[in-house]
C-alpha cells in the first residue's frame, strides 16, 4: 500500500479503538472535571491525566528517536495568538458544559443511540466550518493578525534549550517531568488504583495519540505526496467529515475524517455487542437550545484554540507546545465556569 492508504487504515483502527474505549470507560474531560469538582469522584479526571502523561511520554520518545517530526504539526508554529487561543479555550470549555460533553464524546454517544449528540455533531461541524472558512473566518483571522506574536521558543523543550541544555536532553527532561507529574497525580488516587478499566482506558488513549503521530509522521511520510503530521483531534475533522458526506465527489479522505467515522463506528459496534444501544432524545425545547448553543461555542472556540479537549488536551499537549498549555488553561477555566460559580450551568427543570 502507498503511504496515504496506510494512514487511512491506521486512522480507521485508531478511531475504532477510541470509540470502543470511550463508550466502555466514559472517557471525557468534561465528565472527569464534573465528577472531580462537583461530585467528589476523581476517577475519570485521573483517567484523563494518565492519558495525558502516556501521550506525552510516548510521543516525545518517537520524536527523540527521529521517527516523527512534531515540529511539522500545527501546534508548534513559530507564531501564534495567545489571546485568541485562550479565548477559544474559554468558549470551548463553557460550550462543553452546555452540551454535556465534547465533540469526541458526542461521536461516542451518537454511536450508542443518543440523538442529542446528533444535533451537537451537526451544529459543531457547521459552526467550525464557518469559523474556519465561512462567515466567522474574517473576524477570527483579524483577531489573530492583531494579536499574534513570534516567540524565541514555542515549546517547553525549546525553552530549556534556550538556557543551554541540548535539544535531546531538553526534550527528555521536559517530557519526563511533566509526564511523571501527571501519572503520579493519576495513581495517587486510591479509587483510581482500584479501577483497572479506567487505568486501561488512560493507557490506551495515550498510546492512540502516539499511534496517530507515528501513522502520519512516519508511516505516511512521502516526499512526493506528503501527509499532514497530526493525531487525534475532532473539531476541524468533524467539519471536514460533514463536508465529505455532502460533497464527496472530488474530495479525498484524510486521517481526521476517517478517525471521525471510526470513532462513531467503534462506539456503535461496541454498543450493539454489549447491549448498550438505546435511542435517547431531548427532554424539552430548552434542553435542545442549550445543547445546540454549547455545540456552536465548541465549534467556534475549538477552531480559535486550534483544538478541543482531545486535540489540545491530549494531542497538542503531547508536543509540549506552549500554545497548547494556553489553550488548555482556557478550556479548564471555561469548564470550571460552567460547573461552578455565578455562570454555572444549572440543571433544567424536568417538568
Amino acid at each position: 500500500m502507498d503511504p496515504a492508504t496506510i494512514v487511512i487504515f491506521a486512522a480507521l483502527i485508531i478511531g475504532l479503538i477510541y470509540g470502543s474505549v470511550g463508550l466502555l470507560s466514559g472517557f471525557c474531560m468534561m465528565s472527569g472535571l464534573r465528577g472531580w469538582w462537583a461530585e467528589g469522584d476523581g476517577r475519570l479526571a485521573r483517567t484523563y491525566a494518565l492519558a495525558m502523561g502516556i501521550a506525552i511520554a510516548a510521543s516525545q520518545l518517537l520524536a527523540a528517536a527521529g521517527l516523527v517530526d512534531l515540529g511539522k504539526s500545527i501546534y508548534l508554529q513559530p507564531s501564534f495568538s495567545a489571546p485568541v487561543m485562550f479565548l477559544g479555550g474559554l468558549l470551548f470549555g463553557y460550550g462543553m458544559v452546555l452540551s454535556n460533553g465534547c465533540g469526541s464524546r458526542a461521536l461516542v454517544l451518537l454511536g450508542r443511540g443518543n440523538l442529542r449528540s446528533f444535533v451537537v455533531v451537526i451544529v459543531l461541524g457547521i459552526v467550525a466550518e464557518m469559523t474556519l472558512k465561512g462567515l466567522i473566518a474574517p473576524a477570527r483571522i483579524a483577531m489573530v493578525q492583531a494579536s499574534q506574536a513570534t516567540l524565541s521558543a514555542n515549546s517547553v523543550p525549546a525553552l530549556l534549550a534556550n538556557i543551554g541544555i541540548g535539544a535531546v536532553p531538553a526534550r527528555m527532561v521536559a517530557a519526563s517531568v511533566i509526564a511523571a507529574i501527571l501519572i503520579i497525580f493519576a495513581f495517587a488516587h486510591a479509587p483510581f488504583r482500584k479501577s483497572p478499566g479506567q487505568i486501561a482506558a488512560g493507557l490506551i488513549v495515550g498510546l492512540l495519540v502516539a499511534g496517530g503521530w507515528y501513522a502520519t509522521g512516519y508511516l505516511g511520510a512521502d516526499d512526493f505526496n506528503p501527509v499532514p503530521v497530526t493525531s487525534l483531534t475532532f473539531i476541524a475533522p468533524i467539519a471536514d467529515a460533514l463536508q465529505y458526506v455532502m460533497l464527496s465527489t472530488g474530495s479525498t479522505l484524510n486521517f481526521g475524517i476517517v478517525t471521525v467515522f471510526g470513532v462513531f463506528a467503534g462506539s456503535l459496534i461496541t454498543a450493539i455487542a454489549t447491549g448498550r444501544f438505546q435511542l435517547e432524545g431531548y427532554r424539552s425545547p430548552q434542553h435542545m437550545l442549550r445543547s445546540a448553543s454549547g455545540a456552536a461555542l465548541m465549534g467556534a472556540g475549538g477552531v480559535m484554540a486550534f483544538g478541543c479537549s482531545v486535540g489540545q488536551g491530549l494531542t497538542g499537549l503531547s508536543t509540549l507546545s506552549l500554545s497548547s498549555f494556553i489553550a488548555i488553561a482556557g478550556i479548564m477555566l471555561g469548564t470550571g465556569a460552567g460547573l461552578r460559580g455565578a455562570l454555572r450551568v444549572r440543571p433544567l427543570a424536568t417538568a
